[in-house]
């Protein structure tokens, strides 16, 4: 069983030989790893170039994140494929599990794990935020879904051919894509869990989810309320997660800020 890990870059030399480095350190015998990169100019170009002999890749001016992606999920020859941005990593061992999983399960369509926050130093962080959404992902629904996003993208893979059903990334969404995609995926089949650490989202000042907490949150709640068909509960219910999510970051901000005084 082959898998594909679609990684899209810009401008990302500080992260990305790590990230890397956790692909092909895994100890699985058929990976292909493509980095899709959007023209860098930060030294991207010089650590590709290193790993010619076991990354396939391209650089050249794209339309965002969500374009990059789709590019290689559409290039991509795996039985299995999945995104991993390039500040993010797996942990050892997970395409092994991965590609367990869906041998030891052939009509389940794609499967999530947990996933640890890490930031700029490879240390986890926000542990609680860890803790909570372990605890929503063990069990699965759709509407849980629509009523808060509690799957971790770096943790989450499927079966390519869904593509031909469901289509791709929407290139619309900027910062909430995965969540989009994982509405249009689980309304049609419910995902696997695997109970275990598979991936590390790094989170720092100058991230895209650092940075950009408030609108990406925005955008879950108007993407889910897109996804209710008129369900009216679990709408309710994601406001209610959205002020909550809010205003636990920007407690977190604060108590940061007091903390560097």
């Amino acid at each position: 069983m082959k898998i594909s890990v679609i990684t899209p870059s810009y401008n990302s030399a500080r992260f990305l030989e790590r990230t890397i480095e956790s692909i092909h350190n895994q100890g699985f015998a058929d990976i292909e790893h493509l980095v899709i990169d959007g023209g860098s100019t930060d030294g991207t170009l010089e650590i590709l170039r290193r790993n010619d002999h076991r990354v396939r890749w391209v650089s050249e001016p794209d339309n965002g994140q969500s374009d990059a992606i789709n590019k290689g999920l559409r290039m991509s020859t795996g039985d299995i494929v999945a995104f991993l941005n390039a500040d993010d990593t797996y942990e050892p061992g997970a395409l092994t599990r991965v590609a367990d999983y869906f041998e030891q399960h052939p009509h389940s369509w794609w499967v999530y794990g947990k996933c640890r926050i890490i930031n700029e130093h490879d240390r986890e962080i926000r542990r609680p935020i860890t803790w909570y959404k372990n605890l929503l992902l063990r069990k699965y629904s759709y509407a849980k879904l629509l009523c808060e996003n509690f799957i971790s993208q770096p943790a989450t893979f499927w079966r390519r051919e869904l593509h031909d059903e469901v289509g791709y990334l929407n290139e619309h969404e900027h910062f909430t894509m995965d969540y989009e995609f994982w509405l249009r995926l689980g309304r049609r089949y419910p995902p696997g869990v695997i109970e275990a650490y598979l991936a590390n989202f790094r989170m720092y000042t100058d991230s895209k989810s650092g940075s950009l907490a408030n609108p990406q949150f925005e955008d879950e709640l108007r993407i889910a309320k897109a996804y209710s068909e008129g369900t009216r509960w679990p709408i309710l219910l994601h406001q209610i997660n959205y002020f909550k999510i809010v205003w636990i970051y920007r407690s977190m901000a604060a108590v940061r800020r007091w903390s560097l005084r």
